[in-house]
């Protein structure tokens, strides 16, 4: 596509821009500078033409582009999220393009340990010639889901110079706090107004997600019993020492995310905190099955429930909370979105690949809310880590798939 892209610029100004999430805050969005790179984008779209134009109060931006075809076309929204992961820093984010990359390690320069090698990430032996994004060795890099960002901003800006390009209407939307599980929570989505969805949220180029996870969170609340520790002989039961018992008693050899892969789920322990009288651990719990989920969260019990017995006069409290859904159970009835994304990126000469998405999206969220939203590449590897890379040319073919993809919903319609 002859196009001049302005995709790798847009994604290095929004990475120096801190978007940060905190899975502990009561408030939304969950930190306030989240909304700082939402006033930019909504700027830059007034700026590009884009008369419909919104920020509200949660810091959700919405945006639409009307329709100049003279069919029915449905409503698309493209979609990503704006906040960076809790897992890395994402303040000072220093972006450093590497052109013209040959497969040699890179060197991270503010902190010289740090090593992307193709040993580590063998995908980048894929992108030979390409130019790479990383951050400076300190940070992540935020190209989850800041690439995703880029790519819709300059989608949008090829529609508005390109006239001739006959699309129905597309809506745009960025969300905050996807990274912390709350990226729809306090979504319009009449604002929306769609009748499709993608998110731009994926890895490698081609990558087509329509199957997620399914997710509850669990907490095991363990209740001791406290004395002077100088005068506890046969009195103290220390909730700590239990729920240490407890997760060690926790399979080693699989059902844990480092022991699975492909479709297989898993419990995880997220964090413990607490004392002598009570400690709460905190877990997630994940299966493409929606159903295996009660069977994972009654295995764990059962071992809450082993180990508490050990223990004189201990208790225990156990909770489910669901967090979101595998969006194939909504995806599967509407399979035309995934076979006009792969005439999209044929088009765009890209090979398409339908992949799982060992994780959740607020594309997962959304299919449930009414938005059928499976998950297109944007190219971001290494998330939420120093090592964090993205390439330039990846994040063009996005672009390009979008017009493609515009193009094929108008042509379907009628």
């Amino acid at each position: 596509m002859n196009y001049n892209y302005s995709v790798a610029e847009k994604f290095m100004r929004y990475v120096q821009v801190d978007t940060q999430s905190d899975p502990m805050s009561t408030s939304f969005p969950s930190t306030e500078k989240q909304k700082d790179l939402a006033k930019i984008l909504a700027q830059e779209l007034r700026d590009m033409g884009v008369a419909e134009v919104e920020l509200d109060e949660y810091g959700y931006v919405y945006a639409s582009l009307p329709s100049n075809s003279t069919k029915d076309v449905p409503v698309i929204c493209f979609c990503s999220h704006m906040d960076t992961a809790p897992d890395c820093s994402g303040k000072d984010v220093k972006p450093i393009l590497h052109k013209n990359y040959q497969g040699q390690d890179i060197i991270l320069p503010d902190d010289t340990t740090q090593i992307i090698t193709t040993k580590q990430h063998p995908y980048l032996a894929q992108r030979i010639g390409d130019d790479l994004i990383t951050a400076s060795g300190l940070t992540l890099l935020g190209a989850d889901d800041k690439a995703g960002l880029a790519i819709i901003m300059d989608y949008v800006q090829y529609v508005i110079q390109h006239p001739e390009l006959i699309h129905g209407k597309i809506s745009i939307l960025f969300t905050p706090d996807e990274e912390v599980g709350r990226g729809v929570e306090k979504i319009n989505m009449q604002k929306i107004g769609a009748n499709y969805g993608y998110t731009l949220d994926g890895g490698e180029r081609g990558a087509l997600e329509s199957e997620s996870f399914s997710a509850d969170g669990a907490v095991a609340t363990i209740h001791g019993i406290s004395a002077h520790p100088g005068y506890a002989k046969g009195k103290l039961v220390s909730a700590i020492k239990i729920a240490s018992a407890f997760v060690d008693a926790l399979p080693k050899t699989d059902w844990s995310p480092e022991t699975t892969e492909d479709r297989q789920g898993y419990i995880h322990p997220m964090s413990i905190e607490g004392g002598i009288e009570k400690t709460i651990v905190r877990f997630i719990v994940r299966d493409f099955e929606t159903a295996k989920l009660k069977e994972h969260e009654d295995r764990l019990e059962k071992i809450l429930q082993e180990t508490v017995a050990k223990y004189p006069g201990a208790k225990y409290e156990f909770t489910v909370h669901e967090q979101y859904r595998n969006m194939m159970d909504i995806i599967k009835d509407v399979p035309h979105m995934l076979d006009y994304a792969e005439e999209a990126m044929a088009r765009a000469g890209v090979k398409a690949e339908r992949w799982l998405i060992r994780g959740g999206t607020d594309g997962s969220r959304l299919s449930f809310m009414g938005l059928p939203c499976p998950n297109i590449f944007t190219g971001e590897m290494g998330i939420h880590s120093k090592h964090e890379y993205v390439s330039v040319q990846d994040m063009q073919k996005a672009v390009d798939t979008l017009i493609y993809l515009t193009q094929v919903w108008e042509e379907k319609s009628v």
